[in-house]
């Protein structure tokens, strides 16, 4: 059975995005995190030299079981480098239709960047139910409110300028997940993320309120 966006994500309310880090520093993030309960990891690699840290996590997932996405994927040559990797997913900043032909030829799930309607709209014809809406802090909470009307189908990853300050809001909001990326410079955000996971499920689970 092929593994699909659906089995990678759901009931997974937070991910972790460990941009510009050493392998060694991004590696105990990550353990840190899977203790925690954090389930998804995911490794930016806009420049090559993120690679060494994208394949110390993706073994470091491997041992444990977890599965790793590499990140700021926006060529067909990052999408063969994360493959190559060993990743079990891959997330764009905006929707690229190469990129999402490409990955589901190989069977390799990919959250593609959406800002507007027209790209959401665009996204389904695609196949791909998932979407990353990026800058989510500019779009604000009731973006996502308001689009989940028209798009009732559609699961949305919250990504740009969350924390753990403001995730909690925009789950209410209708995002099946907030990813956390530069906020995570601060080690206690991985407890407060992890203690916001702990609550959500304590209170029915992790799916946005109607």
């Amino acid at each position: 059975m092929s593994i699909t966006t659906d089995t990678l994500f759901a009931g997974s309310p937070v991910m972790a995005i460990f941009r510009n880090m050493t392998p060694t520093h991004a590696t105990t993030l990550a353990h840190r995190a899977w203790d925690l309960g954090i389930e998804l990891v995911e490794v930016p690699i806009q420049t090559s030299d993120a690679l060494p840290t994208l394949r110390a996590v993706v073994a470091a997932g491997r041992e444990r079981g977890k599965v790793v996405g590499s990140g700021t994927v926006i060529s067909l040559e990052q999408l063969e480098a994360s493959r190559a990797a060993g990743v079990g997913f891959t997330v764009s900043p905006g929707l690229d239709e190469a990129v999402v032909a490409e990955s589901a030829r190989i069977n390799l799930p990919h959250l593609p960047g959406v800002a507007t309607a027209s790209e959401i709209q665009r996204a389904l014809a695609l196949g791909c139910t998932w979407v990353k809406a990026f800058p989510a802090s500019v779009l604000g909470a009731t973006w996502f409110t308001t689009l989940r009307g028209p798009f009732p189908q559609v699961k949305f990853v919250a990504t740009g300028g969350m924390d753990a300050s403001n995730a909690a809001a925009f789950l209410d909001a209708g995002v099946s997940m907030v990813a956390v990326g530069s906020a995570l410079a601060d080690p206690a955000q991985v407890d407060l993320l992890a203690h916001l996971i702990a609550q959500r499920r304590a209170n029915g689970g992790s799916e946005p309120r109607s």
